[in-house]
C-alpha cells in the first residue's frame, strides 16, 4: 500500500485537525494505532510540524470528509500523489540513429573477442537480430568491406557492466586463465576512435 510523503509529519496534522479516529490516521500513514495515541498524547513527535496532506495534493477534502462521518472508513491517498507505474518493456531498446551504423563493428568485436556468447546474448547487448549477427558472422552483411571490429563499451551500444555479466555467464564452469580480465575494458584507440567520429 502507498504511504503519504512524511507520514509521521501528516499524523501530526491530523491528530491536530481532525477527529479521526487512531486506527484511521495510523492505517492512512502506516503508522500502529498505539504510535498515533501517543502523538496524541504529547509522548512523541512533539517539536515536529503538522504536514497538511490536503494542501500538498496527497488527500482530497471530500475523502476526509468521508472517513470523518464514518468511523469504520479508510483513507485513500489521491491518485495524483501516487508515482505513476515504470513499465519496462522486453522489447529491443531504442537506438539512436547515428549509433546503429556501430552495431555491426560491435557485432564484430564481440563475435572475434568472445566466441563464448551466444547470439542471443550479443542480440541482448548489441540490441540488434540473429540475421544480422549470421551476415557478420558469414561475412554477407551488406556493408562486409567497411565492418572493422570495435568495442560496444566505446561505441556507447552497452555498458561495461552488462558486458562483464554476459561474459561470465558464457564461462559458467570454465576456469579463467590466471592474471586475465574476464572482459577487455575499451583501449585507447577505441575510444579515440569514438570520440574522433562527430556527433549526430
Amino acid at each position: 500500500m502507498s504511504l503519504p510523503l512524511m507520514p509521521r509529519a501528516t499524523a501530526v496534522w491530523l491528530v491536530e485537525n481532525t477527529p479521526l479516529t487512531f486506527d484511521q490516521i495510523g492505517d492512512f500513514t502506516g503508522l500502529h494505532g498505539l504510535e498515533v495515541q501517543a502523538i496524541a498524547d504529547g509522548e512523541v513527535s512533539t517539536q515536529m510540524h503538522g504536514l497538511d496532506p490536503v494542501a500538498n495534493g496527497q488527500l482530497t477534502q471530500e475523502e476526509l470528509d468521508r472517513c470523518i462521518k464514518d468511523p469504520d472508513a479508510r483513507l485513500k491517498l489521491a491518485k495524483e500523489a501516487l508515482p505513476e507505474q515504470v513499465v519496462k518493456h522486453k522489447g529491443p531498446r531504442y537506438t539512436p540513429i547515428a549509433k546503429r551504423q556501430d552495431k555491426p563493428d560491435a557485432i564484430a568485436w564481440l563475435l572475434k573477442s568472445h566466441p563464448e556468447l551466444s547470439d542471443g546474448q550479443i542480440s541482448k547487448l548489441v540490441g540488434t537480430t540473429k540475421p544480422t549477427i549470421h551476415a557478420v558472422r558469414d561475412r554477407t552483411h551488406w556493408n562486409t568491406p567497411n565492418i572493422k571490429p570495435r568495442h560496444p563499451v566505446a561505441r556507447g551500444l552497452c555498458t561495461m557492466e552488462d558486458l562483464e555479466k554476459a561474459v561470465a555467464r558464457a564461462n559458467r564452469g570454465k576456469k579463467p586463465e590466471e592474471g586475465k580480465p574476464l572482459v577487455q575494458p575499451p583501449g585507447a584507440e577505441d575510444i579515440a576512435a569514438a570520440s574522433e567520429e562527430p556527433a549526430a
